[in-house]
């Protein structure tokens, strides 16, 4: 009998059907998809661009380096920006926390919300890990390329589980899908065959999931930005134990009474709405031209495009309509005070004011000193937010997936700008001509804010190259971005 526990009274059973599609895609199928490997390269690239702006925030450091001040390991992860050497598990801990800090990576939308590119804390962690070790072994370390394939299959996972099955309505927050995700395809990572995965992804799944609390009013906070982070590297834990042979649960999701699904999910079955191909990675949002949160996105776009029109006149504005969709409405529709930069990262209002007022959105923009100018809340309780059914329909629509956004400024005299509509933000599959290259771009200017021009250009020029960027060992990469 093999460690998973298929015990149940005194039938022996197989392990739950989700377990075994997830774990026979990991380590068994092969992703075919170039446009795939293009975008992973590419995601690769955002997501520790990123991790290196969230270095100029000291909110965001004083999670980094060993749990215990001084310990440095041997053939250890190494953190981005840094000179940490650390053990894989919190290592991914450090680098999951550093890419999701700003909230400026990809993300996924359907009936969960989520960021794919989180799993890279763990899945960059493990690689390198192993990458040295094997090295120190006089083995072959695992490519780029082995990373890039573990993340298509990450975002594939934590993506088709989001499509129909909705954490948020039971009041989970999605970092769950990054924990399962992650869990998976590091388990892999480390060797693990299908018994190992299926022990780890059980574990993971018994866990249960850390509640949406802290991204909501009255509580919205700074956790948001770590718990990414944390998920990735319990992954990273419960994938080592499996590799030290820790048994797994057969019917950890389906048990009657005790099982994650009547504990957690109201008794609903958890299912995949699609066949696990490369389908999340072809299609995934990234944030480029600015952080916030993605429900967002298009809004933003909007109100730039009517700053010219509005920024002379904020005194003489006498309301602000805002069409949205119905999944905004439910996580960022804010109205009153905002207390943190996590706070106003999530409130739609705050976005658009900012754009208005600025034409511009950052990270800073968040920050209490900007936060502190009073046009800001002035504006916000102006505004006036409607759903649109259309903009609903078409957000969970598979073939169209927008995330659609108006604004229209109305003036006290009875006049009005004309609406501002967008329907596709430019990090959309439909918008990927327009973006790759402010992808790259966003990539050099995040790199400069931490590195010397010299190793940014050894950098860009060999992230630009796929066949070289595929083959290159994963310990090489990481190397370029020990400070």
């Amino acid at each position: 009998m093999s460690s998973i526990a298929y015990e149940k009274g005194n039938i022996l059973e197989q392990a739950d059907k989700l377990l075994v599609d997830i774990a026979q895609y990991t380590i068994s199928y092969e992703i075919k998809s170039k446009e795939a490997y293009q975008i992973a390269r590419h995601v690769v690239m955002d997501s520790l661009g990123t991790a290196m702006l969230a270095l100029r925030f000291p909110e965001c450091t004083k999670h980094l380096g060993p749990i215990v001040p001084g310990i440095r390991v041997t053939n250890g992860t190494r953190v981005p920006g840094t000179q940490f050497e650390l053990d894989p598990v919190h290592g991914a801990f450090n680098i999951g926390t550093l890419i999701r800090w700003l909230d400026f990576n990809d993300t996924w939308l359907a009936a969960e919300w989520g960021h794919p590119s989180d799993n890279l804390g763990g899945i960059l962690a493990v690689a390198d890990y192993v990458s040295r070790n094997r090295i120190a072994e006089g083995k072959e370390p695992l490519k780029m390329r082995d990373v890039l394939t573990a993340a298509i299959k990450a975002h594939e996972i934590q993506g088709v589980l989001a499509l129909e099955n909705s954490l948020n309505r039971v009041g989970l927050d999605h970092v769950l899908f990054v924990k399962v995700a992650s869990t998976a395809v590091v388990t892999a990572l480390l060797g693990g065959g299908r018994e190992e995965v299926i022990n780890a992804l059980s574990n993971a799944w018994l866990d249960g999931g850390s509640l949406r609390t802290y991204r909501h009013a009255p509580n919205t906070g700074s956790r948001k930005s770590w718990a990414a982070g944390d998920a990735t590297s319990r992954a990273v834990r419960l994938g080592l134990m499996a590799m030290k042979g820790e048994m797994g649960y057969a019917t950890g999701l389906s048990a009657k009474l005790w099982g994650f699904q009547d504990v957690l999910f109201k008794g609903k079955e958890l299912k995949l709405a699609r066949s696990l191909d490369s389908y999340v990675m072809e299609n995934v949002l990234f944030k480029i031209s600015f952080p916030a949160e993605f429900h967002a996105q298009t809004a933003v776009e909007c109100a730039f495009e009517l700053h010219e029109l509005v920024k002379d006149r904020i005194d003489d504005i006498s309301h602000i309509t805002l069409t949205t969709h119905e999944s905004a409405i439910r996580i960022i529709d804010k109205k009153g005070p905002l207390y943190n930069p996590a706070d106003r990262d999530h409130c739609l209002q705050y976005m658009v004011a900012i754009g208005l007022l600025f034409g511009n959105l950052t990270a800073e923009h968040y920050e209490d000193e900007i936060a502190k100018d009073p046009r800001i809340d002035a504006l916000r309780e102006k505004m006036v937010v409607v759903e649109d059914e259309r903009y609903s329909k078409d957000y969970l629509d598979p073939q169209k997936r927008s995330i659609a956004n108006a604004v229209q400024v109305h003036f006290k005299n009875g006049t009005e700008t004309a609406k501002a509509e967008c329907e596709y933000p430019i990090g959309h599959r439909r918008r990927r001509e327009e973006g790759i290259p402010k992808i790259v771009e966003k990539f050099q200017s995040s790199l400069l804010t931490r590195f010397p021009k010299k190793r940014v250009e050894q950098i860009i020029e060999l992230s630009l190259d796929q066949q070289r960027f595929e083959e290159m060992a994963v310990q090489d990469y990481m190397n370029l971005f020990v400070i």
